[in-house]
């Protein structure tokens, strides 16, 4: 029997990247937590820095139709919590990368919100977002993930319970108090980490181009 590659693509903002932290943030864990656990994994990281799902909608998710993903990652939503997105617009730019993604064949990871409403740049920002809204907002949005993860049958990784006791006692945040520090990406990682392989135990396989 012949060995099957595993493509792994990832969507997403600055915390795929890996700013404050570790170059390609919790993806990069996950990457390297994969090629331990399996061969001929490959990884294609879409996400940029300060993406919104418009953006990622926009600018990552035809690149990664092309690529005939076996799963994908996407954890966005921060960007569009500061920016002033509605939850509906929200919604419907989610809906629509889920639709996207669901029409390759793999398997989709999707993560919610981490309750920002602990980071550092919460407080210095409450001049113009209180801190009672920006929970109401972290709330509604997830709600829409939730929404969107259960319509389009995808996988979820649940970032907000975790945070809520995690954020509190450790030190997650890098300098800027907004961006992961290598903790809080490591954390990110172990979050996503059974999910993860959840989906890769129902990817579809193809076999791994030789010659």
């Amino acid at each position: 029997m012949s060995a099957l590659s595993l493509k792994y693509v990832a969507l997403g903002d600055s915390s795929g990247v890996g700013v404050g932290g570790r170059p390609g943030g919790y993806v990069e864990y996950l990457f390297q937590r994969l090629r331990r656990t399996r061969d001929g994994v490959g990884l294609l990281n879409l996400a940029v820095s300060g993406a919104t799902s418009a953006t990622v909608l926009s600018g990552q998710l035809a690149r990664a139709q092309r690529t005939s993903p076996q799963v994908v990652t996407l954890g966005v939503g921060i960007n569009d919590l500061w920016r002033g997105v509605t939850p509906g617009e929200f919604e419907s730019h989610m809906d629509r990368l889920a639709s996207g993604l669901a029409s390759t064949g793999a398997r989709v990871v999707v993560s919610n919100l981490p309750d920002m409403s602990l980071a550092p740049v919460a407080r210095l920002a409450a001049h113009f977002l209180p801190l009672p809204l920006i929970v109401e907002r972290i709330g509604a949005f997830n709600a829409a993930l939730e929404r969107v993860i259960t319509r389009h049958g995808l996988l979820g990784v649940d970032l907000y319970t975790p945070s809520r006791v995690e954020l509190p006692a450790g030190n997650f945040f890098s300098a800027d108090g907004f961006h992961p520090s290598d903790t809080g990406y490591q954390r990110m990682a172990e979050h996503f980490w059974p999910v993860l392989q959840r989906a890769c135990e129902a990817a579809p396989e193809r076999p791994r181009a030789t010659g």
